[in-house]
This record gives C-alpha cells, structure tokens and sequence, in this order.
C-alpha cells in the first residue's frame, strides 16, 4: 500500500477543504494505506490556535484534529508560518511544531504528497 503526506494550506474558515482532508485521511487508512503526517502551513497553521472560538453551528474543527490524531497521524505545524501569524508554538494542543525541512524529508520518504488548499 501506499505512504503519503498531506498538507492543508486554508483557513480555518474554510470548512469544505478541512472535511475533505479527514474524509481522504479515513478512507486511505481504512484502504490499507499509511499516512505519515498532517502538516498546516500557510494560513493553515490558525488550526493549531488556542484561542479558537467557534459558533455552536460550525464545523467543529478541535474533534475534526482530534478524530485524525486518533489515527495516529502526526500533525505537524509550520513554525515559520505560525510565528507570522502570531500563534503561540509553546501552545499547539495536537500538534507538533516543525520547519519545513522536517516536512521535506518526510515527503521524500512517502509515495505521494497531497495538497489540500
């Protein structure tokens, strides 16, 4: 079966991109496959914050993450991106603060890269 990695590249508001990424995580995993990581760069990296506050009628964004590290993938976030945008890397709940070149080596090592933008 296949090795992949998967990066998310959107904002927390956008939902439809962040439900189509744990629907193709379930799904591969379910088939056999492995998934390495779950790395947030870009804008992204708002995911990880700790002060997300979202309406009773969305996306309930903090089970969607907790449903996927429950798969035991690692979630990776993009220190870089996060600093930018001012998100506490002391402070990142699920996941795991990490540079781009930590992503590079683990895309080198997987079959397939998937963007989910």
């Amino acid at each position: 079966m296949s090795k992949f990695v998967l990066s998310l590249h959107s904002d927390i508001a956008d939902h439809n991109c962040l439900q189509q990424l744990s629907r193709f995580a379930h799904s591969a995993i379910q088939g056999g496959h492995q998934i390495d990581c779950i790395f947030l760069y870009q804008d992204a990296v708002n995911h990880a914050s700790q002060y997300l506050q979202l309406s009773s009628d969305e996306l309930n964004v903090q089970a969607t993450w907790q449903a996927l590290a429950d798969l035991d993938i690692t979630l990776l976030l993009c220190v870089t991106a996060a600093e930018k945008r001012a998100i506490d890397v002391k402070n990142t709940g699920l996941f795991k603060v990490a540079g781009l070149a930590e992503f590079a080596m683990l895309s080198a090592k997987a079959d397939k890269w998937v963007q989910f933008k």
